[in-house]
Order: structure tokens, then C-alpha cells, then sequence
């Protein structure tokens, strides 16, 4: 049976959106939105009915009727750590996304739209491996002072389904395998997959791991504190060194890879060393998440934006080889995973799972 699917992805620029019938991709839209449509809103969870009724209008444009739907699936959002899988949108998770005490973000907002639509289909709804999921173990936990415990936030979606994809790849279940998965982007986060687990990762969100194009990553936490408190900068100053101008952003002025490439063709020396350097340093992750694995490892993923980077990810191979083979599986794959999440729990081959207060 092939089952009709809708798929909701809110970006904070965009709403993406898909209908599949089965893996037959029937629709496909992104709509985009400036900054003059969002700033009437107080936050984002007021952008609910404006958002949602304009997945509702494309829809009934693409003669898609709302009650041929077999299942709504959205991106999920700040929510409490949960393990990764489909999960079942219940009204708990519904206050919990609405109420946003973990942060207000655009994904927030998929949950709540594809509940609301899934309603008015008389069919389930869910969420897949939101960036909250925590597998870590205990040790992971654990960063050398206990009022800063480690905390896992990373692009959970796209690492899980690139690592069930390289397990397909080598005739494996996921959950049979251990694989690094490094997901390149805004953010970047490299993950250690164990038998399905995902039980050592960096905080790609707040400040830890290899610095990436507008992130700075870990830094020198001494250097860090003198300067919190060198009287130049606001905590929201420094949060944005932090996060959206770091890393590429913050040395070279500028956060686009295919920009910086063509600058480094045109021989410019600095750009190359800073590149080079994100290349160097997400190698670096790897290597030491291989330990974690205790050196034995299926395979090693690279993915999202940057993976079609072919300066970067060459750069990387050249330090990550001896460990195991490398698959690189470019770009976000949000769509894709979504499906494919709403498939398995469909179709019984993974179980749905019940979110509680």
C-alpha cells in the first residue's frame, strides 16, 4: 500500500512542504518569507495560522484534498531530550512546542501545524529525531564541571537518516552498525552512532565542537571568560560571537562556502588557511569520536550543505581515510528523512513512541 504523506518543514525564512505517495514525490513547494511578512508577529508561535493556512491553500491549489491524507509528519522542535524515532503528536507535546520554554524556533511550529492539519484528515501525526535527541551515555555527559553538563543538540534528522542510508549501502540494519557522522552546515555537528544510538555528539547549537560557517564552536573558555567580562561587549553581543558571527562569518566576513571557494581559487591566502582549518578541525572531531567507537568504525558519513563542497570535503578525507570508509551524502535531506520516518512507523517497522510530560 502506498500511503499519501504530508510533510511540514518550517525554516525561519520558509515553509517547505511535500505530499509523497509512497517514495512518488506528488509535491514539492517552499514558500518564502521577508522579513516585512514575519516582524507583525510577536514570536513565532503566533506565525501558527498564518503559515498553516498557506500550506492549506497550496494544497487545495494542487487539487490535493486535506482527507486523502494517510498521515501529516512535521520537523520537530525544542522540546524536552527525547530519544530519536517518530513520535506521536499528542497534546502534551502540542503545550510543550506552543509554551516554547526551550527556546523559540521555526521548527517548533511543525508539530503544531501538522497536528492541526492532520485533525481535519482524521489521521495521525507525527514528529522524527528532533535536534533535542539525547542517546548520549553517562561519561558523554559529563564535561569537567558539573554546573555545565554536555548537552545533546545537533542535526539529528539528517544524521540518522544518512547513517540508515550507508547501513542500506553495505547490506546492514542501522541498528547493526557504527558509524561517525559529521552533518555540515550553518552549524555543524559529528555524531558517534552506535548500534542505532547516537551516544556521543557536540552542541552544535550553543558553542562546542569544530567551528563552521557562522559558528565559532569550542574556544578557549579562559580567553572566553576575560572577555564576557572585558566591559566591550553585551551578553547578547558575545551569544552572537557565539552563534551567527563566528567561524567563517567572523574571519573572513562572510559565511558562504561557494563564495569562499572562489575566493581561494583567486589565491587568496587567508581564505584558504580558514577553510582549511574548518576541514582540519571537523577531522579532528572525527578522529576523536573513533575512539569513542573504540576504532572500530563501518563507515564515516560526511553530509549537509558543505558535503558538496569538494575543496572541504577532499581536505577532510586526507586526515579521516586510515579510519574506515568515507560515504559523503551532500545536502540537508529533511524531506527525504521525513518520509521515510512516516513510512516505518506507517508500514510497523518502527515503533511510535508516546510524548509525556
Amino acid at each position: 500500500m502506498e500511503y499519501r504523506i504530508l510533510i511540514i518543514n518550517p525554516g525561519s525564512t520558509s515553509t517547505k512542504y511535500a505530499v509523497f505517495d509512497g517514495l512518488k514525490e506528488n509535491l514539492v513547494e517552499t514558500i518564502r518569507h521577508n522579513h516585512k511578512e514575519l516582524d507583525k508577529f510577536k514570536s513565532i508561535g503566533d506565525q501558527f495560522d498564518f503559515r498553516s493556512k498557506l500550506i492549506e491553500k497550496g494544497l487545495e491549489q494542487s487539487n490535493i484534498d486535506v482527507s486523502s491524507l494517510d498521515c501529516v509528519i512535521g520537523r520537530g522542535g525544542l522540546l524536552k531530550a527525547i530519544p530519536g524515532g517518530v513520535w506521536k503528536v499528542n497534546t502534551a507535546m502540542i503545550k510543550d512546542l506552543k509554551e516554547a520554554k526551550r527556546g523559540e524556533h521555526a521548527s517548533n511550529l511543525g508539530g503544531i501545524i501538522a497536528y492541526s492539519i492532520a485533525e481535519k484528515a482524521n489521521a495521525p501525526s507525527f514528529i522524527a529525531d528532533p535536534v533535542v535527541v539525547d542517546e548520549m551515555t553517562d561519561s558523554a555527559r559529563i564535561s569537567g564541571h558539573p554546573e555545565l553538563p554536555r548537552l545533546s543538540i545537533f542535526h539529528a534528522l539528517n544524521q540518522k537518516a544518512t547513517a540508515r542510508r550507508a547501513a542500506k549501502e553495505l547490506g546492514k540494519n542501522y541498528e547493526d552498525c557504527r558509524f561517525i557522522v559529521a552533518h555540515m552546515g550553518g552549524g555543524i555537528s559529528v555524531g558517534a552512532h552506535l548500534n542505532g544510538r547516537v551516544i556521543d555528539v557536540n552542541n552544535a547549537l550553543n558553542g562546542e565542537g569544530p567551528f563552521s560557517p557562522e559558528r565559532s564552536g569550542t574556544l578557549p573558555a579562559g580567553q572566553l571568560v576575560e572577555l564576557c567580562f572585558s566591559d566591550k561587549y553585551t551578553k547578547k553581543d558575545i551569544l552572537k560571537k557565539l552563534k551567527g558571527n563566528g567561524g567563517l562569518e567572523a574571519y573572513l566576513g562572510i559565511a558562504d562556502g561557494t563564495e569562499i571557494e572562489k575566493m581561494i581559487k583567486k589565491d587568496d591566502k587567508n581564505a584558504k588557511l580558514i577553510y582549511k582549518t574548518m576541514a582540519y578541525q571537523v577531522a579532528k572531531e572525527i578522529g576523536a569520536l573513533a575512539t569513542v567507537l573504540k576504532g572500530k568504525v563501518d563507515g564515516i558519513i560526511l553530509t549537509g550543505g558543505l558535503a558538496y563542497s569538494i575543496i572541504l570535503v577532499d581536505e577532510i578525507k586526507k586526515g579521516i581515510e586510515f579510519i574506515g570508509k568515507v560515504f559523503v551524502f551532500p545536502g540537508e535531506n529533511e524531506i527525504e528523512a521525513l518520509r521515510d520516518a512516516a513510512i516505518r512507523a506507517l508500514t510497523g517497522n518502527e515503533k511510535i513512541q508516546e510524548y509525556k510530560w
